[in-house]
């Protein structure tokens, strides 16, 4: 990373939408040049396209430039405006893709927001809607937001056609609350959603029956409900897919899940979905592995004081995450080990000084 012309220089399309997060939220320009340069169809995918176009739609006065190869962007970021918005999203990625970022942005928009988007609402790369909902969201309450908080699946989608459509629904904040999560306490229960679309319902029960017979012996509060959607509801292509979540006492969260695959029973889906759980849940810590970037940023806009957070190892694009931050809003973590129950985890306690970051775009009135 460099700077040039106050624009910080990244290279690369891996890590694109935290980049893109971290210049909307620290006001300062960003440039990625090198977007696939040496790959036989160089430059962004349409995905990556819709999502700037997304982006520019829900702020105001966001300048973007594209070179004629598409290998190389300019993001000169405005302020982020919310309102109400309709998108629709390409095949080629879930709804998770582009609502990861949005829910970074949203709370500290001038109007609440109220989005839609609509394609696949589950597919294999991304967080599924239903993982969103049930866990994604209730890590925001950690920080102040929740009122009005909502993820509303209005129709399910399934690759390669879609067909699916949700409804975000955010708040505004002035600032979000410092956090201190250190004690991740014991897996009190599990919930799951399996759901089947254009197929048989039998489908979502043999999920539900597989994955009971891991997870049973564990635990006994135990809660797996089959969602079976009908109609023009159900998407355009049939699949299923298993989401489950782990909650301990001190309200960490874990989650898993796995999507269909042509040619695999439901039964390895589940099990496949199961074991995933029980391996995040043995890596220890209060947030999960999908979660440690948005849980880290929240930390650094936090009201000026300290905030703590005790995760598992951090993954590849946590570190780069961190690197960027730094860059961005020059907030550096103290990062100690905790002892942890279990030998084979790494557990580590990150901690920071928070900016003080206050949603000066809201709306007064």
């Amino acid at each position: 990373m460099t700077s040039t012309n106050n624009a910080l220089l990244f290279s690369g399309h891996q890590y694109l939408r935290n980049r893109l997060v971290l210049s909307i939220l620290s006001g300062k320009p960003v440039k990625i040049d090198k977007i696939r340069s040496g790959d036989k169809n160089p430059g962004l995918r349409d995905y990556e396209i819709s999502l700037l176009r997304l982006l520019e739609r829900i702020t105001n006065g966001t300048v973007i430039e594209i070179s004629v190869t598409g290998t190389a962007l300019l993001l000169k970021p405005g302020i982020i405006a919310g309102g109400s918005i309709t998108h629709e999203c390409p095949l080629s990625r879930s709804v998770g893709y582009f609502l990861e970022p949005v829910i970074t942005l949203a709370p500290f928009a001038k109007k609440p927001l109220n989005l839609t988007l609509k394609g696949i609402t589950t597919d294999d790369h991304d967080l599924s809607a239903d993982i969103i909902r049930t866990v994604t969201l209730p890590h925001l309450q950690l920080f102040g937001i929740s009122e009005g908080l909502e993820l509303r699946i209005k129709k399910r989608g399934s690759p390669p056609l879609g067909g699916g459509e949700i409804q975000f629904l955010c708040p505004i904040i002035k600032q979000v609350r410092t956090l201190n999560f250190v004690e991740p306490g014991k897996v009190k229960r599990i919930r799951g959603i399996a759901h089947a679309v254009r197929i048989s319902p039998q489908f979502s029960n043999r999920m539900i029956e597989a994955s009971r017979s891991i997870l049973n012996r564990f635990i006994p509060d135990i809660y797996l409900y089959s969602d079976v959607y009908k109609g023009d509801d159900s998407g355009k292509s049939p699949g299923y897919a298993l989401s489950l979540l782990a909650e301990s006492t001190t309200g960490a969260l874990y989650c898993a899940e796995a999507t269909s695959k042509p040619g695999t029973a439901p039964e390895d889906i589940a099990l496949l979905a199961s074991r995933a759980l029980l391996t995040e849940i043995r890596r220890g810590g209060c947030v999960d592995r999908k979660h440690q970037t948005l849980v880290l940023l929240m930390m650094v806009l936090g009201s000026e004081d300290v905030g703590k957070c005790r995760m598992g190892e951090p993954t590849p694009r946590t570190i780069q995450f961190l690197r960027d931050v730094r860059d961005t809003f020059g907030t550096s973590f103290k990062i100690v080990s905790a002892e942890s129950p279990n030998p084979d985890a790494v557990e580590l306690v990150y901690s920071c000084y928070g900016t003080g970051y206050v949603n000066a775009n809201r709306s007064l009135a």
